[in-house]
């Protein structure tokens, strides 16, 4: 089947709230609070070995022409070219590094030296063509709720882009002193930061109850503005993740490691599920992956949801040395969630308010019989540092925490299932960005050694050079100081857009 001409995006929640691709990005969450997902799932017309040669920017047209159906490819093309350029360190975009017997998929050679630039590079772009596809003239104003990367790459993306403004809500003492400093730091008249005294599922509840709060939409639209949202609940960023696994794929097809049609396993270290669902929508329309392994840190929500069938939230929350995965409330999963409900919004809305009221929620027998496509496991900290430092020790390669959550859990999944099939471990961070955390876990003799102290050695062991997006903060000046209380987030947008 090719793909339809007139992909629609609908909400989880409300069948009948139908958009287009465009409308979908414009507006980020649905006004009655679900996430929009294709009407149907494209199946790409062409085969991985057709793609063969091309460039990601090549690849990356070819996958999102199929789910941006509303874009003319003048309007694609574009965007790509925009997003996909010289601010990447490597030509290839997502180069793969072969190691411990798979193979990392580094997804951290953009601007802010996280997975999140992959999609954040094009979202600006894709935002702007869709306000203007839909006549809007309203300023645009991106809510975000960051647990430690996507802030930095949105403001690194929305920098100074015309028409829009950029207010970013982090967890004050839930991120890394490099992650911390990237947003302090961040440049550009139109972005705000803010700490908040919480957790992440905190600041990302705000954000989602600033989207769903009438008064505060409608006062925001009498002053020319509209929300939108750079976090992956809005499809402008979950389609250019589907990307880079296609991509993968068709270089390990060209450099021979796999035969045509082979199937490969993919390990995606998971927090908000949105990384790990862009890979399953690339099974869905086409790929041949066989197992999707979602890994997670002692914030195991997910994992014992895999297991079970209860996604429970009511737990203590972790901080943990991988901080970008320390979320209790996985928004993505209601995507997954949808489908396995048989496209029902009402069974789908009816778990997402039982979640919102207790907390909890449970699938049925029937829903879990439609997860065999993955597995779930964890890491706590010392298997996470252990990860680390095996790597370094036998292959001379050195991951960052979240990678190495990955990397721990396909050692168990591997353990437990002898499956020998080809695999794919995407690498979303560089170990730059956790500095004391990857070298501590190198060697102890690190541990009382300040973060930035740390940049040297990391360059000198690891034989890679300090990437640009380290060295210029070391010495930039403190330009956010701004923070507040969960119940505040509000009073603090009216203040930015001076309500």
């Amino acid at each position: 089947m090719r793909y339809s001409m007139d992909l629609h995006y609908v909400s989880t929640r409300d069948y009948l709230n139908r958009v287009t691709a465009s409308q979908a990005i414009l507006q980020g969450l649905a006004s009655d609070g679900g996430l929009y997902v294709p009407d149907q799932l494209p199946q790409f017309d062409f085969s991985p070995e057709d793609l063969i040669g091309k460039t990601y920017q090549e690849v990356a047209y070819e996958v999102m022409r199929h789910f941006l159906t509303d874009f003319t490819e003048e309007e694609l093309k574009s965007c790509i070219a925009l997003a996909y350029d010289s601010k990447f360190d490597t030509e290839e975009i997502a180069p793969m590094t072969y190691a411990q017997g798979a193979y990392y998929l580094e997804l951290f050679h953009g601007k802010t030296i996280a997975f999140k630039d992959m999609a954040l590079s094009i979202l600006p772009h894709l935002m702007l063509t869709s306000a203007r596809k839909n006549g809007v003239d309203r300023e645009i104003v991106i809510l975000t709720a960051t647990s430690g990367d996507t802030g930095k790459a949105a403001m690194a993306g929305f920098e100074d882009v015309k028409g829009t403004r950029i207010i970013v809500f982090y967890p004050k003492d839930g991120v890394s002193a490099i992650q911390e400093r990237q947003m302090l730091t961040q440049t550009g008249d139109n972005t705000h930061v803010v700490g908040i005294h919480g957790n992440f599922d905190q600041a990302q509840s705000g954000v989602k109850r600033m989207f769903n709060d009438p008064v505060l939409n409608e006062k925001i639209r009498e002053k020319g503005f509209q929300f939108s949202s750079a976090n992956s609940i809005n499809i402008g960023r979950l389609v250019p993740q589907i990307v880079y696994y296609v991509y993968a794929y068709v270089k390990l097809l060209e450099n021979g490691k796999i035969g045509a049609k082979e199937k490969i396993n993919v390990v995606v270290p998971t927090g908000n599920f949105g990384n790990i669902l862009a890979a399953y929508y690339a099974k869905r329309a086409g790929l041949p992956i066989a197992k999707l392994i979602c890994a997670s840190n002692e914030n195991r929500v997910l994992y014992d949801f895999f297991s079970t069938g209860t996604y429970n939230k009511n737990r203590p929350f972790q901080v943990t040395n991988s901080p970008s995965m320390d979320i209790l409330i996985s928004s993505n999963l209601e995507r997954l969630i949808y489908e396995i409900a048989g496209e029902s919004d009402i069974v789908n809305a009816g778990l997402m308010d039982s979640l919102a009221r207790k907390g909890i929620y449970e699938i049925t027998d029937q829903m879990r019989q439609k997860l065999g496509d993955f597995y779930g496991n964890y890491a706590d900290e010392d298997q996470t540092e252990e990860a680390i430092r095996e790597i370094y020790q036998t292959c001379g390669y050195v991951i960052d925490t979240h990678t190495a959550v990955a990397a721990s859990v396909y050692g168990k999944y591997k353990a437990e299932t002898a499956d020998e099939t080809k695999t794919v471990i995407a690498s979303t961070a560089s170990p730059y960005k956790f500095l004391h955390a990857v070298m501590t876990a190198i060697d102890p003799k690190y541990a009382n050694v300040e973060d930035f102290d740390l940049i040297g050695p990391l360059s000198e062991i690891s034989g890679c050079p300090v990437p640009r997006a380290v060295s210029d903060i070391v010495a930039a000046p403190i330009r956010h100081d701004t923070v507040c209380e969960p119940e505040q987030m509000d009073q603090v947008v009216c203040s930015f857009l001076g309500l």
